[in-house]
């Protein structure tokens, strides 16, 4: 059929034509700016969920409903950044969210003390004021100035919400992929939104990530689980993905056939980014509507080539021989979580020697831990696609370690 009509957006983060089974997260989001708004608190999210399941997508509706109420937002997608690039890449959005709150010639009291604020926060890595250049050529002098980004991101966090408050504003700071955040920057940014809370400013924070920020949350703080909520997203309901494949077709004017649907879901496991790119690849396969499960059927061909070249490709080019052997074990085993132990036995080695590759594929963001011994892929489907892309399981030699010279 037409490809400039095609309703799918398998793109990553992409607003799908149709967002279902996510009405509850929505509430939410909806009710914590509200409660924010008159001075009372809520809980904020970290919203937990393995690769493709639309963390990212429930941001992006995130940021238009706060923007649709006149709020600021703040945007990072977290990778393995120095506390000083963080501070960097938060300041920067921090000076673009004061101007946002209130242009700087009608600034009152406390949002000129905000950018004295994070001109302190900023003198660390930036002493030439270039990030805060037009703002305020004078720091706050004991305030977020420490080096200490657990003292001095709570400290920047309260100045701008004390500014967004006189303002009549609030703020939103969205995060994704708030696991890699380092233990230092998740604990200040804890604190940061205790330190408002605690406060009942209009500013709060809501993170996506994989599903062991919760974990990391508390070890980070013990007190997280009372400042957050951590909702799991997964794979949609049964009606929500017919829904969310057939509704984008029916709204073009089109149909798919019931048994077309039964075999898509059975191939995309209802995981939201899959159904985009199977509805994708189906409507460029079919000749006319409805779309058949002939059609469905012969696009899984080019649905699964795409997502053997960048979705999963992406990810395994980034790992060692023997990390790439350790992902292959855990697929012969099966998708499921599976025990150190269980891996380390088909691998011929054992668990303390396997212990140094699990941990680095966690690092990477390619497995995560449910339980204590127990590791899974954070990506749906990883276990198929390892067994087309490494067919055998070959194990690399396990290389001697270097004697120490005791002489």
């Amino acid at each position: 059929m037409d490809a400039l009509s095609n309703p799918f957006t398998p793109n990553a983060g992409a607003m799908p034509p149709l967002m279902v089974g996510r009405d509850d997260k929505l509430d939410s989001f909806r009710t914590l700016l509200g409660r924010l708004a008159r001075g009372r608190t809520e809980q904020s999210m970290m919203i937990t969920g393995l690769r493709g399941v639309g963390k990212t997508v429930l941001l992006n509706a995130f940021r238009r409903m706060a923007a649709e109420t006149g709020w600021a937002v703040i945007e990072l997608e977290i990778s393995k950044h120095s506390d000083d690039e963080f501070r960097t890449k938060l300041a920067a959005q921090m000076r673009q969210v004061l101007l946002e709150i209130s242009p700087r010639s009608r600034w009152r009291e406390k949002a000129h003390l905000a950018a004295r604020v994070l001109r302190s926060f900023t003198l660390a890595v930036d002493p030439d004021g270039r990030l805060t250049i037009g703002m305020t050529p004078d720091a706050e002098e004991g305030r977020a100035d420490s080096g200490n980004l657990s003292l001095d991101l709570p400290e920047l966090l309260v100045a701008i919400g004390e500014a967004a408050s006189e303002a009549g504003k609030g703020v939103v700071i969205l995060l994704d992929e708030v696991q890699f955040l380092s233990k230092e920057q998740l604990e200040a940014a804890v604190m940061g939104v205790h330190k408002t809370v605690q406060r009942a400013l209009p500013i709060t924070l809501v993170g996506a990530g994989l599903p062991q920020i919760a974990e990391l949350a508390g070890e980070a703080k013990s007190y997280s689980e009372r400042l957050f909520t951590f909702p799991s997203i997964d794979v949609l309901s049964d009606d929500d993905a017919r829904e969310a494949l057939s509704g984008p077709i029916r709204n073009e004017g089109a149909a798919i056939t019931t048994d077309a649907l039964d075999l898509a879901l059975e191939v995309t496991g209802r995981y939201p980014y899959f159904l985009q790119e199977l509805g994708y690849a189906a409507w460029a396969e079919a000749d006319h509507s409805p779309i058949t499960r002939e059609d469905v059927r012969t696009a899984t061909v080019a649905f699964e080539d795409k997502l053997d070249g960048s979705f999963f490709r992406v990810r395994l080019d980034r790992t060692t021989d023997l990390e790439r052997a350790y992902l292959r074990a855990m697929a012969e085993l099966g998708p499921q979580p599976q025990s150190a132990a269980d891996v380390a036995a088909l691998l011929g080695r054992s668990s303390q020697q396997c212990g140094p590759t699990r941990s680095q594929l966690v690092e990477k963001g390619l497995l995560y831990t449910p339980s204590h011994g127990y590791a899974a892929f954070t990506v749906p489907h990883f276990d198929r696609f390892m067994k087309r892309a490494v067919p055998v399981l070959d194990v690399p030699a396990i290389r001697p370690r270097a004697r120490k010279n005791t002489r």
